[in-house]
């Protein structure tokens, strides 16, 4: 007997089902047919081009240009057209042409209101009921519920347009309608699920031009509807060999994506389903070349580590730092092609990573996997590795948990690697993770202990030129920012305290975009440099009174951030435990600037 999955899956007429295009764009492809103002699908407006050949002759010679030649009678002329014409006369030609001007004047475009939306889901429903009732019926003939299955596929689709009308997404979930479509995530065949996954994924789609609250709405309830755990079911029986479940896989990633633009949701995900765990499967897969649905996989694992520290706990806990760091290995001295999938692959993997370390359990994970190790092979060796590299250095080394890490990046011969880059030509985001790297050793690599003084070491030796190119790059970014200020102060001047409250981000913003964390970062390990090391005390007052300036300087910038930190404790350090004392790493950044400021007075 016929099965329901071969009589969906191989129609004996070509499929005119839209499949997922891997080497196309994420956004252009796989997207439900969508229907115009007045019903029909939208069309590209293209039509088969005729071409006409004059040069080709056929038939009969034409006859000799002779007037004298004696052919019969003279044909009438045919007034009526009736040979050359249609075979109508005029006046007939003229009610025709009346009446389809009348049947196109009686074609109205569909208003898509609250009365077509109740319509619609009365429709919607019954498609639904009589499918499932003909289902359990005719369990074992599948021909009986065939067509049913058909129109309920017909019907789904059409829920597309409504991506267009958010504003009637709050009436949609009234109407129970929400619930309905979220169901049909565990019907029988999985075309109908991958069906309704991507209406969901269209339906809660950013370009969507909803407003947060109708945006909430619609995903409160899709939530409620059980949404999650259906949508997570489905990741184990897709098969990705087949086009129509790789779409299907491609479209739960992208309801995934979209769902974890609110927080509290992806940690949820997070949480309570076992997607890190799917993604910890699918993303090891070996594939070449790397298909896109590997890609979003590692893109969605991203951004569910930045958005939750739970998450990136969990993931820790999974094993997944290990994981990630053995997908990364492959790449220490070879590069993805550029512009591919593969390219931005590793950049996810990167970015979750990176992520990870970011917590204690990850900075351990990654001492263990020999992390270190392997970001300074590709420091040295990499070429689209290195800077992203780096960047995850400088997320493992930083955070007041960081020390172990720090050690580990002496003993592997790493201060080498890092200041040794530091002496050639940089951009502007490769200094910006080196300063954080030499700001974390310094802070957190214990007193009297062989990797603080070998890394001082490094400061000092060659006639102390680190110290040389820190203070040049300090005078570089002073100048920015000096040159921003006084255009804020002329702005301020204009102002009244109100609005100045009000642009007071925006002129932070203008500020960090001309290196502020950058200026800051190098006054902190020039502090450090003072209180350690008398010969590089006088190295950095020397080089500053080339300017007319002395130690008053790095004084003021870091009493400018121990300034923002008390501030920001007085107003309330959000842990809830009214005690004002912020997490541990803003209080041990308070004791250490205050600090600092104490040796500079």
């Amino acid at each position: 007997m016929t099965s329901i999955d071969d009589l969906f899956k191989k129609p004996a007429l070509p499929s005119h089902k839209r499949k997922l295009e891997p080497t196309r764009d994420p956004n252009e492809i796989y997207k439900s047919a969508k229907l115009s103002a007045n019903g029909h699908v939208k069309s590209d407006g293209k039509q088969p081009a005729v071409e006409e050949d004059d040069d080709i002759e056929a038939g009969p010679s034409a006859p000799p240009e002779d007037d004298e030649e004696d052919y019969g009678p003279d044909i009438p002329d045919d007034e009526e057209g009736r040979f050359f014409g249609g075979g109508i006369t005029k006046n007939e030609s003229e009610i025709l042409d009346y009446m389809d001007g009348q049947e196109s004047a009686e074609i109205v475009p569909e208003k898509i209101d609250s009365a077509w939306l109740r319509k619609m889901a009365l429709n919607f429903e019954k498609k639904i009921t009589k499918n499932a009732e003909l289902r359990a019926k005719f369990e074992n003939d599948p021909q009986k519920f065939m067509g049913s299955e058909a129109d309920l596929d017909a019907d789904i689709k059409a829920l597309s347009i409504l991506s267009e009308h958010p504003e009637l997404y709050g009436e949609f979930a009234k109407l129970g309608c929400v619930g309905s479509l979220v169901g049909l995530l565990a019907h029988e065949n999985t075309d109908i699920a991958i069906d309704a996954v991507e209406i969901i994924s269209e339906l809660t789609d950013e370009d969507v031009e909803a407003e947060q609250e109708q945006w909430n709405g619609i995903v409160d309830a899709m939530i409620e509807a059980d949404l999650l755990d259906l949508l997570i079911s489905n990741f184990g029986r897709f098969n990705e060999s087949n086009d129509s479940d790789r779409s299907g896989v491609y479209h739960a990633l992208s309801v995934l994506e979209n769902l974890a633009s609110r927080v509290s949701l992806a940690e949820k995900i997070g949480q309570e389903t076992s997607i890190l765990n799917w993604l910890l499967n699918r993303i090891p897969k070996k594939e070449s070349p790397v298909s896109q649905n590997k890609q979003y996989s590692a893109e969605v694992m991203a951004i569910l580590l930045q958005s939750s520290p739970l998450n990136r706990r969990k993931l820790c806990e999974l094993d997944g730092a290990d994981l990630l760091l053995q997908i990364l290995a492959t790449y220490r001295k070879r590069d993805p092609m550029k512009g591919t999938e593969e390219e931005e692959f590793v950049e996810n993997v990167f970015d979750a990573l990176t992520c990870c370390v970011d917590e204690p359990e990850g900075k351990q994970k990654f001492v263990e996997a020999e992390g270190v190790e392997l970001c300074l092979i590709m420091v040295k060796e990499g070429k689209m590795s290195k800077s992203r590299a780096l960047r995850l250095l400088d997320h493992a080394l930083g955070g007041q948990t960081g020390a172990e890490v720090c050690e580990k990046l002496v003993d592997a011969a790493g201060l080498k690697v890092v200041f040794g880059m530091f002496m050639k030509k940089i951009d502007g985001q490769t200094v910006e993770h080196l300063l954080g790297i030499f700001s974390s050793l310094l802070r957190l690599l214990p007193a009297n202990q062989a990797g603080r003084i070998r890394t001082l070491a490094k400061f000092v030796e060659k006639d102390y030129e680190k110290i040389n190119k820190l203070v040049k790059l300090r005078r570089d970014y002073a100048t920015r920012i000096a040159a921003v200020d006084a255009e804020i102060r002329k702005e301020q001047a204009r102002m009244s305290a109100e609005e100045r409250e009000e642009t007071a981000d925006e002129w932070l913003s203008r500020r960090l975009d001309v290196g502020l964390f950058c200026l800051q970062t190098i006054d902190v390990i020039l502090a450090w440099l003072v209180a350690e090391d008398e010969g590089a005390e006088k190295k950095i007052r020397a080089l500053l009174a080339e300017r007319d300036e002395g130690l008053e300087v790095l004084r003021e910038t870091l009493q400018e951030q121990l300034d923002t930190l008390v501030g920001g404790e007085e107003e309330g350090d959000g842990d809830g435990d009214g005690d004002g004392d912020g997490d541990g790493e803003e209080k041990m950044m308070r004791d250490m600037l205050g600090t600092l400021v104490q040796f500079l007075t």
